[in-house]
């Protein structure tokens, strides 16, 4: 059975930093990233990343401040958020699939971790 339990969400002032990171049990993903809903809006693609740690992608919001990485032995994924927002309070929701390719549309997620940016 596959989980994937996030952690290191919490309450920050703006232009504070965070680690976010996601374990993975139960098999290994070629591709995992993250997404995340604020409140009263959609969920939404933050950033990806391949096997390899090659292929990473960011949405424009985050590009600059973000920082997606993974260790493949630990089967973690982690986001390093620097220069936080307000706008970027939300839930941050793990995900993963086989391939980088359907990663968008991911066939697993996480529970979510609250991010709180506020002074």
């Amino acid at each position: 059975q596959v989980h994937l339990v996030e952690s290191g969400g919490g309450l920050v002032q703006p232009g504070g930093s965070l680690r976010l990171s996601c374990a993975a049990s139960g098999r290994t993903f070629y591709a995992m990233g993250w997404f995340r809903q604020a409140p009263g809006k959609e969920r939404e693609f933050v950033t990806t990343i391949g096997w390899s740690g090659g292929s990473a992608n960011y949405a424009d919001s985050v590009k600059g401040r973000f920082t997606i990485s993974r260790d493949n032995a630990k089967n973690t994924v982690y986001l390093q958020m620097n220069s936080l927002k307000p706008e970027d309070t939300a839930v941050y929701y793990c995900v993963a699939d086989p391939s980088i390719a359907t990663i968008r549309n991911p066939s697993y997620w996480g529970q979510g971790t609250q991010v709180t940016v506020s002074s």
